[in-house]
C-alpha cells in the first residue's frame, strides 16, 4: 500500500516592486538631505573664510587702529574684567556679553536714539540706541564712545546670522551682510537733526576680547560697526570702520 505525502506551500503575497524599490532609496535620500543641510549651513562659513583670508588678513592687520594718537576714554579694562561679566545665560543679544561692563555709559546724553542707513545692504533708517543693551531690538552704540559727527570713534554693535536669513528689518540678522561691504561704500547717519555721510575705509577682524575696537582717535570723526564672524558663529569680530566725508 502506498503512502501519499502532501507538501503544502503557502503562496507568498505578491510584493509591490515599486514600493520596495522606493524603500531601498530611503537611506540614500536621508544621506543626501543631510549632506544638503550641512552644505546649506556650512558653505557660507567656508566661503567667508576664503574671502576673509584675502580681504581682512592679507595686509597682516591685527588691530583696527594705530596706537599713535589713540586715547582710551573708557579707562583701563583688564582681560579678567572682560571674562567676569561675560554671562552665559543671556547670550550675545546682550551687549554686556560682548565687551566689559560700562555699556550703559552715554545713555541719557544729548541724544539717546538716532538712525543709520547702509544703502548697499538695503538697510534704511535702522534705529541705534546709545548705551543700550538689547541687540534684538536695536543696533547699539557702545556707551562712552564718540557721538556721530564728533571727533572720535562711534562704535556700533549689531547682530548677525547666516547670510541666507538676512532681513534688513530684523535686528537679529541686520549685520549679516556686513562682510560684503566694499571700500568707499556709503554709510548715512541721521543724528540730532543732522545727516552725516561716512565712507568705508577699513575692514579688519579681531579676537572677541580685543578691546582696541573701543579706543578713540581724535584726528577725525569715525564710525565703527562691529559684528560676529564667520557668519552664524561668534569666533571673531569683524570691524568695519568708516570716516566722515566733509
Amino acid at each position: 500500500m502506498f503512502k501519499v505525502s502532501y507538501l503544502y506551500v503557502k503562496k507568498q503575497p505578491k510584493k509591490n516592486p515599486v514600493f520596495w524599490r522606493l524603500l531601498r532609496l530611503v537611506p540614500v535620500l536621508v544621506f543626501v538631505l543631510g549632506f544638503l543641510a550641512l552644505f546649506y549651513a556650512g558653505w557660507p562659513i567656508i566661503s567667508y573664510q576664503v574671502r576673509s583670508w584675502r580681504r581682512f588678513q592679507a595686509n597682516n592687520l591685527i588691530k583696527p587702529y594705530s596706537p599713535v594718537g589713540v586715547n582710551n576714554v573708557l579707562g583701563d579694562i583688564s582681560e579678567e574684567s572682560f571674562f567676569s561679566v561675560a554671562g552665559v545665560d543671556e547670550g550675545l543679544t546682550r551687549v554686556k556679553n560682548w565687551l566689559p561692563a560700562g555699556s550703559d555709559r552715554g545713555a541719557g546724553g544729548r541724544v539717546d536714539y538716532y538712525s543709520l542707513t547702509i544703502p548697499t545692504l538695503g538697510i534704511f533708517n535702522a534705529v541705534v540706541q546709545v548705551g543700550g543693551e538689547d541687540l534684538s531690538q536695536h543696533l547699539i552704540q557702545y556707551g562712552g564712545t564718540a557721538y556721530p559727527g564728533d571727533f572720535g570713534n562711534a562704535v556700533i554693535f549689531g547682530h548677525s546670522v547666516l547670510p541666507q536669513f538676512f532681513n534688513p528689518k530684523d535686528y537679529m540678522t541686520i549685520f549679516s551682510l556686513l562682510p560684503t561691504l566694499e571700500y568707499g561704500d556709503e554709510i548715512l547717519v541721521d543724528f540730532d537733526g543732522v545727516r552725516y555721510r561716512y565712507q568705508v575705509e577699513e575692514m579688519v577682524e579681531v579676537k572677541p576680547d580685543d578691546l582696541a575696537i573701543l579706543e578713540q582717535r581724535f584726528d577725525d570723526s569715525y564710525l565703527s560697526m562691529v559684528t560676529c564672524v564667520p557668519p552664524g558663529t561668534y569666533l571673531r569680530r569683524l570691524v568695519v570702520r568708516a570716516r566722515l566725508v566733509r
